[in-house]
């Protein structure tokens, strides 16, 4: 079929106008903002021990955690489900971060909890980096009304054993804050 005359005139610019987007390329999605959330730890003394970020990524949260100062070896990481950290055992993150009322442990066959992230291995440096992506994770979620927090436990989480995996006692606490 062709168009021509006064119809195909009228209607190839309403085509034309329907497919531009902002940025003026026919045919390419719109740029979504990224949110992020940050997090600053803190050993039970006070002193910082690193930053934690949190970004939106497409189908959850992309999760980075930088640490310096910590014993090495091998411990547990969690975000918790109150973003508070109040020295010196940090109980006030409350438990894992769990919206989906699963059990602890990517091990687990009915796990894990959202707040469940694989073992920080601390260099004999005291540093150490992680970064994992968690699956339907949201922002909203992470920042809800009481807010998150991520915490470092002082042993290795078995990823299993509920309902910490039997990490141990928390040693460093950062609570999540938009930015």
């Amino acid at each position: 079929m062709r168009w021509t005359g006064w119809i195909g005139a009228a209607v190839a610019p309403l085509v034309l106008a329907a497919c531009h987007n902002t940025h003026g390329r026919i045919g390419q999605p719109l740029p979504h903002p990224t949110q992020s959330a940050t997090a600053v730890l803190h050993d039970a003394g006070g002193a910082e021990v690193g930053r934690a970020t949190a970004r939106e990524v497409e189908g959850g949260l992309r999760v980075t955690l930088e640490v310096h100062g910590l014993p090495p070896g091998d411990h547990g990481a969690h975000i918790h489900t109150v973003g508070r950290c109040d020295r010196p055992g940090f109980e006030s993150a409350g438990g894992h971060w769990n919206p989906l009322g699963a059990h602890h442990g990517t091990l687990n066959p009915a796990g894990p909890h959202m707040g469940d992230l694989p073992n920080l291995t601390v260099a004999p440096d005291g540093r150490a980096t992680l970064g994992i992506n968690v699956p339907g994770a949201t922002m909203a979620g992470l920042l809800d009304a009481d807010g998150s927090a991520i915490v470092v436990h002082a042993g290795r989480d078995d990823l299993m054993s509920d309902p910490s995996g039997n990490s141990g006692g928390r040693i460093a606490c950062g609570v999540f804050a938009a930015g």
